[in-house]
């Protein structure tokens, strides 16, 4: 059968064309009949599949931790949230904001006091697959921008974990700035975007509002690693200049972004 989007005159599917150049979103998607054409209904079907392998597949953690000791940042610690499994994670998003109890199955008792200034937490999320691809690249973007002033940790893996995880495990590292790279919820455009959440002077009890958070990282069509790192360079310098994070510190985030390469300020606020 014919489509109406084969059928539409040839300045219609140029501009739609150029449209969908600017979006992921799901335009000018066209129609069979009164339904959509079959090429769309499996793309949509494709995507959809992709977003459920992305909550459900578990994260490879020696294959990130080998990753990670590349970049000379120390040996990764794998720690686990209080989620028994991938499915009590999803049904208790509570358990995947507290730690292990007995460090044998992953408790926050294993790591070290490091009293560095800034902790690195990268966990699974709700999307394993995320973090696989983009918490290295990011990481070592991170390492560029963040290790010239400040000391940082060895990096923690954490899984079954929920971004509030972090809070217990910047306190027992003893660092000033935690930083957790997670995988966010996939949607049906992209199921890879990792999020970078910073809470400043980290411990129990924190909330959202008292973090920063730089979201949709996954290029080419999401943040770039190094405008990401840039952002969050800037966060962590206005935090220590207030001693605090979360809303307060969104209007002076680009104050305190350090010059790019070309000697002008790069990067934005973080949402």
């Amino acid at each position: 059968m014919t489509t109406d989007e084969e059928r539409a005159p040839a300045d219609s599917q140029a501009f739609w064309t150029g449209l969908r150049s600017f979006t992921q979103a799901r335009i000018g998607l066209g129609r069979a009949g009164d339904a959509l054409p079959t090429r769309r209904v499996l793309e949509f079907a494709a995507a959809h599949a992709a977003a459920r392998d992305a909550v459900h597949i578990p994260l490879e953690v020696p294959a990130l931790c080998a990753r990670l000791a590349e970049l000379d940042v120390g040996a990764p610690v794998h720690i686990r949230s209080r989620a028994r499994d991938r499915a009590e994670y999803l049904r208790r998003p509570d358990l995947g904001r507290l730690p292990a109890v007995d460090p044998d199955e992953g408790g926050p008792a294993r790591l070290a006091h490091s009293g560095a200034d800034i902790g690195l937490v990268l966990a699974d999320g709700l999307s394993a697959r995320a973090l696989i691809t983009h918490g290295p690249p990011t990481v070592a973007a991170l390492l560029e921008v963040l290790r010239p002033h400040w000391s940082i940790a060895p990096p923690v893996v954490a899984t079954q974990a929920r971004v509030a995880l972090g809070d217990h495990i910047g306190a027992a590292l003893g660092v000033t700035t935690v930083l957790v790279l997670i995988g966010e919820r996939p949607g049906l455009s992209v199921a890879d975007s990792l999020g970078v959440y910073l809470t400043h002077r980290p411990r129990p009890g924190r909330t959202d509002a008292d973090r920063n958070c730089v979201s949709n990282i996954h290029p080419p069509e999401g943040t770039g690693y190094r405008r990401a790192a840039e952002v969050v360079a800037a966060l962590v310098a206005g935090a220590r200049r207030l001693d605090r994070s979360g809303v307060t510190l969104k209007d002076t985030s680009r104050d305190a972004i350090p010059p790019g390469p070309s000697g002008r300020l790069s990067g934005g606020e973080a949402g």
